[in-house]
């Protein structure tokens, strides 16, 4: 799916006429000129009218076009939009046109974001910057680059930053209105929920909205799989659809270490789910961590930040497609909204402080603060802005210490790796300063929320550049924990509940009770899966290091080519600075597939 909005005014008419390119459709205004110009499948969109009313939904949406009409003749004006969106589930943009004037809308997570730029003098809107980046003739914002080297991302706003001049991404929260005359403003329509409500209703909340979501990806009657790793999130996804559908397809992966727990909890799980044929993908003829980044990407929207696996992703597409799936499930965002952090802390300190303190001992366990860090850490009270102005003295600083001190800020700590110049690195600071000196106003008063949007934010980001590599192979790439519904059902929940560091995602577990059987709720731990990623670079040293020959960031002035290339191949003890070299190389393969897939024509080739 590609899309371009225009606005209901002859000059919108004329950008139209720049679009082109086969399978195109156009859906009109009511007035008849062009209004959203692109390519999608017929089951990706339900459009209806009402009166001189008409509101398009592009994606997977709970809904039908009798049902849609309906909900927009009882809305009056764009600013009851988000009245059709809280009540519809699903992952899609919500378009509406009524008036005269255009409101757009993407999800909370970005999973279907909008992009907007003004072209012939009036402001247009679509799914993805580079098409905007085409028809205005946009280049490249060089201060980006600079901010794609941090790890494991830049925080917000700057994560909400565009690698396209004039381009710019829609904010948390908002939707996007053009007016008559061209002109276009971002209003606001959501913010977070107070996390008030008591586990029990909570979970419930989650439950319901977890069930609906699993819901609009079944309806569409498509051939359907899940992941089944053997982690909660992906779990508890195939126990959902297996009360849904008669028969499914499970996959996971086969892990590089052999005493992986993944493996054992994803058998136990299978064994009770009958109507599924469960693959495992096994590790011969399966492409390594790291495999393929010479081939660059004709999704070149930003640097992709799960560069290091997109060629096992598009492996596990290509191998579901000939099982005979359309649409697969991803338990991807569960770890955002579940898994309890220790910003959590700082607002149930000022609330309930004996639950906190309980909480904070067992938090001192597991990452082995010492107390003097912890108390400083408790008592330090910064504003937003301060504390991203702050987080410049620390950029520098090794990322192996990142866990060993207590962090209670507006979000986890960020580093540039050691081989960013001091060029990239005063860009860094410059663009941090900046920022903060603008004092944004955070995406939530409360830091553990604030953190978690962020999060799922760019965690919707990776997900829609996954779901256009899969779709090059046929299969659809959903992710129901990032729906609109989901998000706030979890943000709701009292830190109390949620926080706990004694149990296993909590809030997740007990809205899973009598959907998943108890003794896979049980689980307590987590895998990781470092030994991948080393057996990955070890297999594409070669590749690895012709990246680091001309390396376009060195360039740039950027990146120290040497440094990085000893860092690269030389022996990684810990796997703690593993993010800090997907960053890079992340942001060198985005700069060589621009160099190779430039836009020069908008819906004319490249991802679909």
């Amino acid at each position: 799916m590609e899309f371009v909005i225009l606005p209901d005014c002859p000059q919108g008419t004329s950008v139209a006429e720049s679009i082109g390119g086969a399978g195109t459709t156009v859906v009109e205004h009511p007035s008849g000129r062009p209004w959203i110009v692109g390519r999608w499948s017929p089951g990706e969109i339900v459009a209806a009218s009402a009166g001189r009313h008409r509101i398009v939904a592009l994606g997977i949406a709970a809904t039908t076009a009798e049902d849609l009409a309906a909900r927009l003749g009882r809305i009056r004006d764009l600013g009851e939009l988000d009245r059709i969106r809280s009540a519809l589930p699903g992952s899609y943009h919500l378009v509406a046109s009524m008036n005269g004037r255009v409101g757009a809308l993407g999800t909370l997570s970005t999973a279907r974001q909008i992009f907007h730029t003004r072209i012939a003098g009036v402001v247009v809107a679509a799914d993805r910057p580079q098409s905007l980046a085409a028809l205005s003739g946009a280049c490249l914002n060089e201060e980006f680059l600079a901010l794609q080297l941090i790890s494991p991302y830049a925080p917000w706003p700057l994560s909400d930053y565009n690698p396209w001049r004039r381009v710019e991404a829609l904010s948390a929260g908002h939707r996007l209105e053009l007016d008559r005359d061209g002109s276009g403003r971002e209003v606001r329509w959501w913010r977070p929920p107070a996390p008030e409500v008591p586990l029990t209703e909570g979970a419930e909340r989650v439950r319901a909205a977890l069930h609906d979501a699993v819901a609009a990806r079944v309806a569409t009657e498509r051939p359907l799989s899940t992941d089944l790793s053997g982690g909660m999130d992906s779990t508890s996804l195939a126990f959902l659809a297996a009360g849904q559908v008669d028969r499914f397809v499970t996959t996971r992966w086969q892990a590089t270490n052999v005493d992986d727990e993944d493996q054992n909890w994803a058998q136990r799980a299978a064994a009770s789910i009958p109507n599924a044929a469960h693959i495992v993908l096994e590790r011969q003829g399966i492409p390594m961590n790291f495999a393929g980044l010479l081939a660059g990407d004709p999704d070149i929207e930003a640097p992709f930040a799960w560069i290091r696996t997109r060629e096992r992703l598009a492996f596990q597409a290509g191998r579901l497609a000939e099982l005979g799936s359309t649409m697969h499930l991803t338990g991807h965002g569960g770890d955002e909204l579940f898994f309890p952090t220790p910003l959590q802390l700082h607002a149930l300190l000022r609330s309930q402080p004996w639950t906190a303190i309980k909480y904070l001992r067992g938090f001192r366990s597991i990452y082995r603060w010492a107390l003097p860090d912890t108390l400083r850490g408790i008592a330090a009270d910064q504003s937003f802005p301060g504390w991203l102005a702050g987080s410049a003295a620390t950029l520098t600083d090794s990322v192996r210490g990142v866990n060993r001190t207590p962090n209670f800020g507006w979000w986890g700590q960020f580093r540039t790796p050691p081989w960013v110049t001091r060029t990239g690195v005063d860009s860094v600071r410059e663009l941090l300063a900046d920022a903060a000196a603008k004092t944004p106003e955070p995406l939530s008063p409360i830091r553990a929320q604030h953190a978690t949007i962020q999060d799922i934010r760019k965690c919707g980001e990776s997900i829609r550049r996954v779901g256009r590599l899969t779709a090059r192979h046929g299969v659809d790439w959903q992710a129901p924990f990032v729906d609109d519904q989901v998000v706030e059902a979890a943000l709701s929940i009292r830190f109390a509940d949620s926080a706990s560091p004694h149990r296993y995602k909590p809030v997740l577990v007990e809205s899973m009770r009598g959907t998943v059987p108890t003794e896979v709720l049980g689980r307590g731990t987590k895998s990781e899966y470092s030994a991948d990623v080393y057996a990955g670079l070890r297999s594409c040293r070669g590749e690895l290091a012709e990246l680091c020959d001309d390396m376009l960031l060195a360039q740039r002035g950027l990146v120290d080519a040497d440094r990085f290339r000893t860092t690269l191949l030389g022996q990684h003890t810990s796997s703690a600075g593993l993010s800090l070299v997907v960053a890079t190389l992340a942001c060198e393969v985005w700069l060589r597939s621009v160099a190779a897939f430039a836009p020069t024509a908008v819906l004319t080739g490249g991802a679909r």
